[in-house]
């Protein structure tokens, strides 16, 4: 029997251990999309205790606390810290097989030194251990973020946003770069009740009238070279239903113009405007050296119950299951048509799409620029952000494309402990690359794989982000 989570968790053989040990380990991570609040960041943050840590904003522990019969009170309600922790900890105990009883334990011992494992029974021996730590300076959020060697991270943020975090940070010569992401996904929502009231917003931090389509397209531009300025780099859209249907402009106008009189849009008509949009954007992305992110199959707040009593992005979404790849092979083409296409990442949250994703990305990689990967198969996200799920990532890569060219792990994160995530990924590409090795698929050239291990924990992203 393996001792639990040892040095070698994960790495089932000599050449793994190497790989790990010898290569990944160490390289600074490079977090291309999280939630993290630049905010927090640069007031340099300390936590109350471990409670509000971990359980402030989680919703992976909040749906695991649900299933296991914890009253909403000690998951998103008042409830007192200690009372919410005791709860999450007998929660920990019934979660074998489940990612989070990894992500929990590599937590406490790569922050804090704890390997006892999490229990109701050591609940309160490892609150006290945790908050005796949180309550010095040193486990500030900024010094969390220099624990795990972050080197990059890259917030989400609306078009509208000031930036004014971002740019305190960059005045206050905080090593770590902390570098705003461009989510233009409320300019797109045309189905959404408060589109209008978005746009005028938008509009208004761009200093543009709103008219038309044009003008939004305009307004998202200077946004876009503000956030430029503000050392942007990747751009993030998250599709959850029709998002391309072949259209003109005069359609589109034609669109607009029915939604801002105040009457209801068919999908179809939706997925025009979305898909116009986007193409528009993608353009633009490609002019001005932008990654541009496509996370896609998000089904949210099911629960409208909840909904009301909660509010969304609280726990209550899912996988969804429609069918994409022709309206994404679409989209591709009507940029790449006329050699306008961007680098760009796609993200499946339904496995099922994993291989689609990985055999369309190799459609478009296509360019004269030497770009290597320039259309690729993100990381397992959300839902698939597990061992299963980055290993079929891993093998859908070296299946139909090269796993060589792979920018890595993110973590999707907003919590401040989430980063040995990275470290879990590592040891499962190094595990993956090693089995190969071991059974003779792949020849054992120690300085080339420990090079190609480098280069996708961390090089690759470096270079594909201008960073």
């Amino acid at each position: 029997m393996k001792k639990f989570m040892d040095e070698n968790f994960l790495l089932g053989n000599e050449t793994a251990i190497t790989l790990f040990h010898e290569a990944a380990k160490d390289e600074p991570i490079i977090d291309y999309h999280n939630h993290l609040s630049p905010k927090e960041i640069y007031e340099d943050k300390c936590f109350d205790n471990i409670g509000q840590a971990w359980l402030a904003g989680d919703h992976y522990k909040w749906r695991a606390m649900r299933a296991n019969g914890v009253p909403e009170k000690l998951i998103t309600g008042n409830g007192d810290y200690y009372e919410k922790f005791v709860a999450w900890a007998d929660t920990v105990q019934r979660l074998i097989g489940n990612p989070l009883y990894q992500w929990t334990h590599m937590e406490l011992q790569r922050y804090f030194g704890i390997t006892k494992t999490l229990s109701a029974d050591t609940a309160k021996e490892i609150w006290d251990a945790c908050n005796e730590k949180l309550h010095t300076k040193e486990y500030s959020v900024r010094n969390l973020l220099r624990m795990q060697k972050v080197s990059v991270l890259c917030t989400t943020d609306d078009p509208a946003d000031t930036l004014e975090w971002h740019t305190k940070l960059r005045e206050d010569n905080f090593e770590i770069q902390v570098l705003p992401s461009f989510r233009p996904d409320k300019a797109l929502g045309i189905e959404k009740a408060d589109f209008q009231e978005y746009l005028g917003r938008l509009c208004k931090s761009a200093g543009v009238i709103l008219r038309d389509v044009d003008s939004v397209l305009e307004a998202l531009e200077k946004r876009l070279d503000f956030f430029l300025e503000n050392g942007c780099r990747v751009s993030d859209h998250s599709l959850e239903s029709t998002f391309f249907v072949d259209t003109t402009k005069e359609e589109v106008e034609w669109i607009f113009d029915k939604k801002l009189a105040g009457s209801e849009l068919t999908e179809e008509e939706c997925g025009k405007y979305k898909g116009y949009m986007l193409t528009k954007l993608g353009k633009m992305y490609a002019r001005k050296d932008v990654v541009m992110q496509l996370h896609i199959g998000a089904f949210r707040s099911n629960s409208k119950r909840c909904l009301k009593l909660i509010g969304a992005d609280t726990g209550f979404d899912s996988l969804n299951d429609f069918n994409y790849a022709p309206q994404l092979s679409a989209l591709f083409n009507a940029m790449d048509l006329t050699e306008e296409l961007p680098k760009a990442v796609v993200y499946c949250l339904n496995p099922k799409d994993t291989e689609m994703l990985a055999s369309m990305a190799g459609n478009f990689c296509g360019n004269e620029s030497g770009i290597k990967g320039k259309v690729q198969l993100g990381a397992a996200w959300w839902f698939c952000d597990h061992k299963n799920g980055m290993e079929r990532q891993i093998d859908a890569m070296a299946d139909v494309s090269l796993i060589s060219t792979s920018i890595g792990m993110l973590t999707d994160s907003r919590s401040f402990l989430s980063f040995p995530r990275h470290e879990l990924y590592r040891r499962i590409l190094c595990n993956k690359i090693g089995t190969w090795v071991e059974n003779g698929e792949y020849p054992w050239d120690k300085e080339y794989l420990c090079e190609m291990v480098k280069d996708i924990c961390g090089r690759n992203a470096k270079k594909y982000l201008n960073l």
